[in-house]
């Protein structure tokens, strides 16, 4: 995984108030929380006195309890309170928890992922959030939380694949049997990827155009991904598919599946043209996942022995970007 980013790790109605909530990411035990002021905490899930998951704990006051000895901790991760101590005896520097910055933002919660510095962060001075410009308040969404048995890279490059479509997905996205692929075109601005893609059937006379002669115009539909692990399929003006993945460990990742929309405004038919979009997209998505889940080696590289074709262009800027961050 990259360093020094913002993940989107959760989504953020799944962080209640009043209640701690312990999840495996980025390879760690961690527990969320709100404060009294509603904003999220996150610490590694471990009290710092006999080991102890935190997230079987409580609230108090803003801070979080260890449910064996009652040992407080405030949101920094600082140790507040040893009751066998007395409530006001002081705590000594050791009874300290690692935490990561925590914000709760677009509907995602996300936490800035410095393994080594994290709770020596100043949170003022962290870079803002990533989000997709076109993406606004304008639109209503509704969320999917799918579980895959992949590394997060595997799943995030499934999604830059214009070439699969026709096979994995030929009775849903897939239909017409569109198998010749032009360009695709990708570019790279500021850790964002754009790829505009063409597909058309063959008749066997056509050759694939090459990057440089894909004309934008021609498909308007096109990619978004931003690094570290959000993605946007823009469908039409009022229509988008968004997904977060967040890494789990090294074979798991929990696709946060979005459907946004903007022409439907009325509650009742807006909820269930959301329940009806989130279907399709999970039929979609548990396509992809049938054979991603296959793929070797869990997680991709930049060289991994592979015979990659023209087609798998954004894959390779999305590895070599990927590699260049890790470094």
């Amino acid at each position: 995984m990259i360093r020094n980013q913002w993940y989107a790790v959760l989504d953020s109605k799944e962080v209640k108030p009043g209640k701690p909530l312990g999840v495996t990411r980025m390879g760690e035990r961690l527990v969320f929380w709100r404060n009294e002021s509603g904003e999220v905490a996150c610490l590694r899930d471990k009290c710092a006195h006999r080991g102890v998951q935190l997230s079987y704990g409580c609230i108090i006051a803003g801070n979080i309890m260890c449910p064996f000895h009652g040992f407080r901790y405030d949101s920094s991760g600082r140790g507040v309170m040893i009751p066998a101590n007395g409530r006001n005896a002081p705590v000594p520097n050791n009874f300290k928890v690692f935490s990561y910055p925590a914000r709760d933002a677009y509907g995602f919660i996300w936490i800035y992922w410095c393994p080594t510095l994290g709770s020596s962060l100043d949170p003022s001075k962290l870079p803002a959030i990533n989000w997709f410009k076109n993406l606004d308040e304008s639109f209503f969404y509704s969320t999917k939380p799918d579980p895959w048995d992949a590394h997060y890279s595997r799943v995030i490059e499934n999604q830059l694949d214009v070439v699969h479509v026709p096979f994995v997905h030929y009775n849903t996205i897939g239909k017409g049997c569109r198998t010749l692929v032009h360009g695709p075109l990708a570019e790279l601005v500021n850790d964002e990827l754009r790829i505009w893609m063409h597909n058309v059937s063959d008749d066997g006379k056509t050759r694939p155009m090459k990057p440089e002669e894909l004309d934008k115009s021609v498909s308007p539909v096109y990619l978004y991904f931003i690094f570290p692990n959000i993605w946007q399929n823009v469908i039409s003006n009022d229509l988008r598919v968004m997904i977060a993945f967040a890494p789990v460990d090294d074979e798991h990742t929990m696709a946060y599946i979005r459907f946004y929309q903007r022409f439907m405004r009325f509650p009742g038919l807006r909820h269930l043209i959301h329940y009806f979009g989130n279907r399709y997209n999970l039929k979609v998505a548990h396509q992809d996942r049938r054979v991603v889940e296959t793929q070797q080696p869990k997680p991709s590289g930049l060289k991994m022995g592979e015979n990659l074709i023209q087609g798998d262009n954004p894959i390779v800027l999305y590895r070599r970007r990927r590699e260049e961050l890790q470094k």
